[in-house]
Order: C-alpha cells, then structure tokens, then sequence
C-alpha cells in the first residue's frame, strides 16, 4: 500500500514534493526499503507534471533519501542516507553560513571535549589502529617536510567516531572539512601550526588504550586551545 500524497498548489513545484516525501518519511508512513508510487499515481496525486515529479525525484535521490531504480521491478526506493553523504551536507552549510574559524573553534571546545569521555570508555583497538595509522601518515608527511590540515580533522573525526555514538560521528563528519579550513587559517597566522599537534595526537591515542579521561580531556583542552589563540578566540 502506497502512502498518498496531497495537491501541490504553491511555491516551487518540485520542492513541495520532496518536502512531503521527507514528511511521510519523519512520520513513519515511508520507511528505508519502501516504494514510492509509480511516476503516473504521483502525478495525478500531486497535480502537477511528470517533469516535477521527476525533478523531485532527482532532489531526493541526490540527498540520500531515494534510490530510483530501472527494469522492470524499478522504482523509487526509501533509502538510509550515508552519514558522509549527511555529513556532506550538513558541512556545506557551514562552509556557506559564514561560520569564522573562531566560532568553529569555539564549537570544538564544547563538541569534542564532551565526546573524549565516550571515546575513552569505548574505543576498541581498532579503532585506535586507525587514529594510529592516521598519526603515521602525518609523521610521514611531517618528514618530508609538509603539513595537511586535513588529516589533523581526518584525526578528529575518528576520535569522535571511538564514542560509538552514530548522530557524535555524524556531526564530527560534517565539522571535517571546515576544521580542515580552520587549521588553514591558524597555520596562516602562525606557520609553527601543525607542529606540536602530532604529537599530542599520539598522546591522545595513548590515553584513550588507558582509558584516562581525564588525561585524554587535558591533552585535548591544551590541543583545541592553542588553536583558539591562533584564530583569535577570545577568553
């Protein structure tokens, strides 16, 4: 049984479309696995063109919530976003909303230093392997004499990822990539940036195979700190 959908008569065609499918969705009357109906019952449904249903389509498959598949048994299938596609898309935001390395800065203080005690409570020895192997591409870097912020956020990320907490990992996810800008910027007002913080990254992985919170929060205070000096979080 296929949920029904009701009239579009206003604003733009194809984003009321997708805003009713994404309710039917937060509802419970479409789950991952579901088929939306056919193009033609949706069409007649909703009032509108084959064109909009279409572009509708395209909107959803292209945020993760739809899979549209063709032959004979196609269709459009509910599906469970990828948290990177989410992750992707929640970064974008930021990265579009003029959020300063200050503010991000700032945000990391609460956000990472309130997941460390999760992560020292359950990170398993592969999750520390991978946070190692991540502290060995930097060292490697390092030695040739370069320096990538990415893989400082890369670092973050996993850290946030050893809560086993899927919405932690999720927003850790979307922070990637505008950490990695951050780190940008505090290498631009000091080139000493990125020094320093390999080196307590391997200390933090330390601390997380002791399980001392309370070490993995100093480390990880003293860490987000000097970044904040740098992009001139005040306080």
């Amino acid at each position: 049984m296929f949920p029904s959908f009701t009239p579009v008569s206003t604003g733009r065609v194809s984003t009321e479309i997708v805003q009713q499918v994404k309710t039917a969705i937060r509802d419970g009357r479409l789950a991952p696995g579901d088929q939306l109906p056919p193009e033609r019952d949706l069409t007649r449904q909703l009032g509108v063109s084959r064109v909009s249903v279409r572009d509708a389509l395209r909107m959803l498959e292209a945020q993760g919530l739809v899979e549209v598949r063709v032959g004979a048994r196609g269709g459009a299938f509910v599906t469970t976003p990828a948290p990177k596609l989410v992750g992707e898309g929640i970064g974008d935001m930021l990265l579009h909303a003029d959020v300063t390395p200050a503010d991000l800065t700032e945000a990391r203080m609460v956000f990472e230093l309130g997941v460390i005690d999760l992560a020292c409570a359950r990170a398993t020895e592969d999750d520390l392997r991978v946070l190692e192997e991540i502290c060995d591409r930097a060292d490697a870097l390092a030695t040739a004499g370069g320096y990538d912020p990415a893989l400082s956020a890369e670092f973050h990320a996993q850290l946030a990822r050893c809560s086993h907490n899927d919405a932690l990992a999720l927003v850790a996810a979307a922070l990637q990539g505008p950490l990695a800008g951050s780190l940008r910027e505090a290498r631009r007002v000091d080139p000493q940036t990125g020094r320093v913080g390999p080196l307590e990254h391997r200390a933090l992985v330390e601390t997380l195979r002791r399980r001392d919170a309370a070490e993995a929060r100093r480390i990880l205070s003293e860490h987000i700190a000097r970044t904040a000096r740098r992009v001139g979080v005040s306080g």
